[in-house]
């Protein structure tokens, strides 16, 4: 096995950096589903890493908060259904039968996807399927008529993009339920992920290379032979699998078996908006560390923050609070995102700056980042007015941050978007006209750390059959 990662870093959204000493995330702030048993866990401890991974468990009470325009209160998301029902009904009293009803709508659908519990698909037709063509929003409006209810129980939609008339239910409920049954931070950055996949594939006699950039798939009547980097290096191999973005993994093959009409439709699949970013460090002592993270909303509906102008932006952010060892009473970093269309930063399209290969972008962009910078922060101190004497330093990154590291054309931070009014158009399959060339990642299942890992499961599937795998992984647990 050899790895190509274009970047000096392996592992894509899995990456950490650096910014005066502390440790940022650049996508993995929390995760789900890594209570003893449950199915990170379990993928985790087939892989051998979870008992190396330094992991922090969120506040039981209330791993994420929502706190909504106009409204002093924090709404809490407990951990456990159990703890997940009695925070909303404490808050909402009049609504228990409609959070009943949605708890329990919840965990039915995720019980119909098997390998979301890593079980084998029964034989007929796939179950869940209904919860492709349900809209999430008018899902939840159904269940209750207070409005205030409708919007905390979307509050953290931007764990997935989620959009009104858009999102289908089973993304909410896959990504939520994930959360409910157990939620952690990553002390001392989720890099830690890459960094222990990337020994156990050395240990195997695999072999990593980083900032190949990898231009073109060739091939030669119904396989691909090699691929090509920038440099003109070639790859031979018998397998190919390919995370890019498929729209860009078909626009570097040249053969006749993928037809003009399935490229045009690919390309034309509309992705996830980008974001704005701010990585923040902190003064020694001056902000209380919390195991929680926030999403605050400036305007009256939480699934419409993405329609945002010049005027009204941000209508929503989220925050999160980095985890180090060195302390655990206050924060030394913390992270702040609100959605950011990529035709906000089109006009320094051409520009390219990463680490490896380090460049300015001009005068112009950096007075972008400023006046956003302030617009953001401006509505953070409304909300949390100890954090203006607490900054110590802010790093600002972009749609075009997104795009340099990540890959994807448009910086889009969660790939394809899901549409339950054509679910099965915004399918990738991981399958190509091409037998030896293999699709994974974020746009082929789901994106999120839980969302890859059941992509490369079903990638890896055709390579050694999913019975042997979920039988490994599995059997993994007695170990």
């Amino acid at each position: 096995v050899t790895v190509l990662e274009r970047n000096k870093q392996f592992g894509g959204n899995l990456q950490s950096f650096a910014r005066d000493k502390h440790l940022f995330d650049s996508g993995v702030h929390y995760l789900g589903g890594l209570d003893k048993g449950q199915n990170m866990y379990r993928i985790f401890k087939y892989l051998g890493i979870i008992d190396k991974l330094k992991l922090e468990k969120l506040d039981e009470a209330a791993f994420d908060k929502i706190i909504l325009a106009g409204d002093e209160r924090t709404f809490n998301y407990g951990q456990g259904y159990a703890q997940f029902r009695a925070g909303l009904v404490a808050d909402f009293p009049a609504e228990q039968p409609a959070i009943e009803a949605y708890c329990a709508e919840i965990q039915r659908i995720c019980a119909e996807f098997p390998l979301y519990n890593l079980h084998e698909q029964a034989p007929g037709p796939p179950a869940g399927t209904e919860a492709l063509a349900r809209d999430t929003q008018a899902f939840i409006a159904s269940l209750t008529d207070d409005v205030k209810l409708q919007n905390v129980l979307g509050g953290n939609n931007p764990l997935y993009a989620g959009r009104r008339n858009k999102t289908p239910l089973y993304v909410h409920a896959l990504v939520l339920n994930s959360y409910i049954q157990s939620a952690y931070r990553i002390v001392d950055g989720g890099g830690q992920i890459a960094k222990f996949l990337a020994s156990i594939i050395r240990r195997h006699g695999g072999q990593l290379k980083n900032r190949v950039d990898v231009r073109r798939f060739v091939a030669e009547g119904k396989q691909v032979q090699y691929v090509e980097d920038a440099t003109g290096e070639r790859y031979p191999a018998d397998v190919f699998i390919s995370n890019i973005h498929p729209a860009q993994t078909y626009e570097m093959i040249e053969t006749d078996l993928i037809r003009s009409a399935f490229r045009r439709r690919v390309l034309s699949l509309e992705n996830s908006l980008s974001a704005f970013v701010l990585n923040i460090t902190l003064k020694p002592g001056a902000f209380p560390y919390e195991r929680s993270n926030y999403y605050c909303y400036l305007g009256d509906d939480v699934w419409t923050s993405m329609d945002y102008t010049d005027d009204t932006w941000p209508l929503s952010y989220s925050l999160f609070f980095s985890g180090t060892s060195r302390t655990k009473d206050y924060a030394e970093g913390i992270s702040i995102l609100a959605y950011m269309r990529y035709e906000e930063v089109a006009q320094w399209h051409d520009t390219y700056n990463t680490a490896g290969q380090p460049a300015g972008r001009g005068a112009d962009y950096e007075a972008f980042k400023q006046r956003k910078t302030a617009a953001l922060l401006a509505q953070v101190y409304l909300r949390f007015p100890a954090l203006r004497e607490a900054i110590n330093t802010v790093y600002a990154a972009t749609p075009l941050t997104f795009r340099d590291y990540m890959g994807t054309a448009d910086g889009a931070i969660y790939g394809i978007t899901k549409d339950y009014t054509d679910p099965l158009r915004t399918f990738i399959s991981h399958r190509t006209k091409l037998p030896n060339l293999l699709l994974t990642g974020q746009n082929v299942n789901m994106h999120g750390v839980l969302g890859v890992a059941i992509s490369a499961l079903v990638t890896c599937s055709e390579l050694v059959g999913l019975p042997y795998l979920l039988q490994k992984i599995n059997a993994a647990q007695d170990n």
